[in-house]
């Protein structure tokens, strides 16, 4: 299988290397680099972890670190048999008690949970050190879970590590372990407050603690990438007015192009009646001004005419002797 050029071999553990040592270094490179891929890759993808095991293990299967490395890679693949065999294969090659509970709960993925409960009696069990204790009381009080004796797993979860104040790597695992038989007993109050617990010291997320607790709180959380996602998809789903052919967005531009044209033309033949209104309501006022009435005569008959005019006549000739009158009588006092 391939392996990325970055990794060298070089990230194992040194005592994983110290082993190899009694490997040819070219082989002793390769299984090592097959051992880094396991490790990356127990986690997030164990089939292809278990298959990187298989070929370190078929190059080096007289190397514990390598049989260990095995078996963790099947009890990953929940391929408890082949687990169990590699773990026992180790044990047999260092002599150490370390994997004790992760064979004992092989046992319990086998079906067979009185064998885990014998294996957590057994003497084995008093040369693990704390964090391997804990480990063997999960897998115990899980036998008895499997073997429905609620109350025994409650029981064997009991313990001064449980009770302890105190924060350490198995903590959290373990108030979860205790909140969850609880809940299962149907002691409800109870679970709530160790799930609570468990929360607090569950510093790096291992458990579901807090999703628990809030399920018991009656809140929901919701996921807002989802919604987008969900918005996203819905805005996407809505139909889309079709894009109009080049015929018709050219029979469009068309019947704009009319359109504006005979908006012209009206706006044009109103400017021209607006300005032949006022051309005419200009020479009614010219007009109007040169008829105007410059006052009528009075109308009179032919004979007042006349006696009118004889009359002027008659006034003009008094007139005339009135003024040679005068002019006798100046004389006369001149002379």
């Amino acid at each position: 299988m391939p392996i990325p050029e970055d990794v060298t071999g070089e990230e194992i553990d040194k005592d994983v290397r110290q082993e190899l040592q009694s490997l040819p270094k070219t082989l002793a490179e390769d299984v090592a680099r097959n051992l880094v891929m396991v490790a990356r890759l127990i986690d997030e993808d164990p089939e292809q972890a278990y298959a990187y095991a298989k070929i370190a293990l078929r190059l080096a299967s007289r190397v514990a670190a390598v049989r260990e490395a095995a078996g963790f890679a099947a009890y990953a693949n929940q391929a408890f048999s082949e687990a169990l065999a590699e773990f026992r294969a180790a044990r047999r090659m260092t002599g150490r008690v370390e994997l004790w509970p992760v064979m004992a709960d092989c046992e319990r993925g086998l079906g067979r949970p009185e064998k885990t409960l014998d294996m957590a009696g057994a003497p084995e069990v008093g040369k693990l050190d704390k964090a391997g204790q804990v480990e063997m009381r999960l897998v115990a009080a899980g036998a008895r879970r499997d073997m429905g004796q609620l109350d025994a797993a409650i029981v064997t979860l009991q313990s001064p590590e449980l009770a302890s104040n105190s924060v350490q790597p198995w903590t959290a695992r373990l108030r979860y372990a205790y909140a969850d038989a609880l809940m299962a007993a149907g002691r409800t109050d109870e679970a709530r407050e160790w799930f609570a617990k468990a929360v607090e010291s569950d510093k790096d997320g291992s458990t579901d603690a807090s999703d628990r607790l809030a399920a018991l709180d009656g809140v929901e959380f919701v996921d807002a990438l989802d919604d987008s996602e969900d918005s996203v998809e819905a805005a996407e789903a809505e139909p889309q007015p079709a894009a109009p052919a080049p015929g018709d967005a050219d029979a469009e531009t068309e019947t704009d192009a009319d359109s504006d044209e005979e908006v012209d033309e009206e706006v044009d033949e109103e400017v021209e009646e607006e300005a032949v209104a006022e051309s005419v309501s200009e020479e009614s006022v010219t007009v109007s001004e040169a008829v105007a009435p410059v006052g009528v005569p009075e109308f009179r008959e032919p004979q007042q005419v006349a006696e009118e005019s004889a009359e002027d006549e008659s006034g003009k000739d008094g007139a005339g002797e009135a003024r040679g009158g005068e002019r006798d009588v100046a004389e006369g006092e001149v002379r």
